[in-house]
Parts: C-alpha cells; sequence; structure tokens
C-alpha cells in the first residue's frame, strides 16, 4: 500500500496494524508509539487518508474519551462501530468502550518495533482513568 501524506504517517499505519482484534487504542497512544508524542490529531489526519482497499485496521483507533470520533463523512461512525462490535467490542449507552476490558496494552517489544519509545501513563491519565472507574 503507498502511504499518503507525510513519512512520519507510515509510523503510524505500522502501529496501527499491531493493534489485535478485540482491542482499542486512542490516537494519543499511537501517536506516542510512533514517536510523535502529543501529535494525536496527526494520527487522525493519517487514518482519515487511508484508501478504502487499505490493510490498516483504522476501525481499533478511538478518542481518549472511549468513543468514535465523528468525521466529515457521516457514515464512517455507524461503520467504524460496526467493525468494532463485530469484533466483540461493545459499547455502553453513551457510545463508550471500556477501556479496563478492550484497550490495548502494548509490551515493549511492540514499541521497539515500530521505532518508538514505550509511552508512559501522564497523570492526566492516570486522572481520567481514576475518574472512569469511579463511574461505573
Amino acid at each position: 500500500m503507498k502511504a499518503l501524506g507525510t513519512p512520519g504517517w507510515e509510523r503510524v499505519y505500522r502501529v496501527v496494524r499491531r493493534i489485535p482484534a478485540g482491542r482499542v487504542a486512542s490516537y494519543g497512544q499511537i501517536a506516542a508509539l510512533a514517536g510523535m508524542p502529543r501529535a494525536a490529531r496527526q494520527v487522525g489526519y493519517a487514518l482519515h487518508a487511508l484508501t478504502a482497499d487499505s490493510d490498516v485496521p483504522w476501525h481499533r483507533v478511538v478518542n481518549a474519551a472511549g468513543r468514535i470520533s465523528v468525521r466529515g463523512d457521516s457514515a464512517i461512525p455507524g461503520l467504524q462501530r460496526a467493525r468494532l462490535e463485530a469484533e466483540g467490542i461493545g459499547f455502553d449507552a453513551g457510545g463508550r468502550i471500556d477501556w479496563e476490558r478492550v484497550g490495548w496494552r502494548p509490551r515493549a517489544s511492540v514499541a521497539a518495533r515500530t521505532g518508538a519509545a514505550r509511552p508512559k501513563s501522564s497523570k492526566r491519565t492516570a486522572a481520567v482513568r481514576s475518574s472512569r472507574g469511579s463511574q461505573k
């Protein structure tokens, strides 16, 4: 597949290809693993640029709140949800996935193969996870 966009996008595609079926990752997590910390929006641009016949499982990337991000094409969120549900990923009444159950936790070896350092949990990430636990 010919990569569109910047050379860094191929790193994004390599990381996204490593997300196993039945798991999801956030745009920010993909950015960090691709060696582009704080570039979650660039991950979104890279995934949006994929062609329809791409082998990159773009549907496994959701926003930090665990929701599908709405894009310009109104059919995409429905397609993404259908693909995730086909992989066994459920959504709560608010349209969120359960990070604890289906969040991807790559090993350090994944980061090494994709050419990036393994991301560390930030204080903000820990606070968000903690608040999610109290909402159950």
